[in-house]
């Protein structure tokens, strides 16, 4: 049968990414605490297309999904970036990933576990002269807020809040070995909160999280710079955003922070900053 999408195409004009979007698909990503677990991904894969060709080959972005289904990781993903330009013959290919991430939660007094729901991302990128990956979270936390502590009688009011990181890998090997798990940034997130989230506590944990939490008061702006520090000192990482949200509990608006380095601008594109 006749490959219509590989006509050739006169109208001289290359595009910058053609693929596929909202493919929701089955996968395995590794856990620390539990080997590997089950969830569920949304893929969205593209490539750049000569303007010499009419089309791109979509069920190739589909097979490439679930060759690697069984075993996604960081460096799974790089592959996957790779072996997308070598497939359709192009000089850059994206994989954006993201999925429900579940860590395990031991309350703090009693010991009772629980799986707690994150958001990961992971994306790698291909051209001819580099790959580069990029690992993100989304965390939910508790903070308190210092000023209503400070000028209280009584408690402070705390709410739920959100931290994000995005990071960038510094180097092909530290992706290849998948050095910087999401793990890691999932535990470095809940450490610039007032207090982790547990989704499961008895009495004597909720006491003891709620003293935590009031004896540990931080601001939206607090949770950044804490995250970012800890970000600069890691050399894993060539490039990072972080960003606090807080659903502000005496108040009809969200709090909120972010902070990139490098700064925007700073340094020119693909040396290292975020897009």
């Amino acid at each position: 049968m006749e490959d219509v999408q590989n006509r050739p195409d006169t109208r001289g004009i290359a595009l910058d990414a053609v693929g596929i979007s909202q493919l929701r698909y089955p996968v395995s990503v590794a856990a620390r605490d539990r080997g590997k677990q089950e969830t569920v991904a949304d893929f969205t894969l593209t490539a750049d297309l000569p303007d010499t060709v009419k089309g791109t080959h979509l069920s190739r972005f589909v097979q490439l999904v679930h060759e690697y289904a069984g075993d996604l990781s960081v460096a799974a993903l790089t592959r996957m970036a790779q072996d997308l330009t070598e497939r359709l013959d192009s000089t850059y290919a994206q994989v954006e990933t993201q999925f429900p991430f579940f860590v395990e939660r031991a309350a703090p007094v009693t010991g009772a576990t629980s799986l707690l729901e994150c958001q990961a991302r992971l994306t790698a990128t291909a051209r001819r002269t580099c790959v580069d990956a990029v690992i993100g979270v989304s965390v939910p936390v508790t903070s308190v807020c210092p000023c209503s502590k400070a000028i209280s009688d009584y408690g402070a009011h705390n709410q739920r809040g959100r931290i994000a990181i995005d990071a960038r890998l510094s180097s092909v090997e530290e992706q290849s070995a998948g050095a910087l798990r999401a793990d890691e940034l999932i535990e470095l997130a809940e450490r610039c909160a007032s207090s982790p989230v547990y989704p499961l506590l008895k009495r004597p944990d909720e006491r003891f999280v709620t003293m935590a939490a009031h004896d540990n008061p931080v601001f939206v702006e607090d949770m950044v710079r804490n995250g970012a520090r800890a970000l600069l000192e890691d050399s894993r990482i060539s490039a990072f955003r972080i960003q606090a949200t807080n659903d502000e509990s005496i108040h009809n608006h969200m709090a909120f922070a972010r902070v990139e380095w490098p700064r925007p601008g700073a340094v020119s594109s693909g040396a290292g900053e975020l897009q």
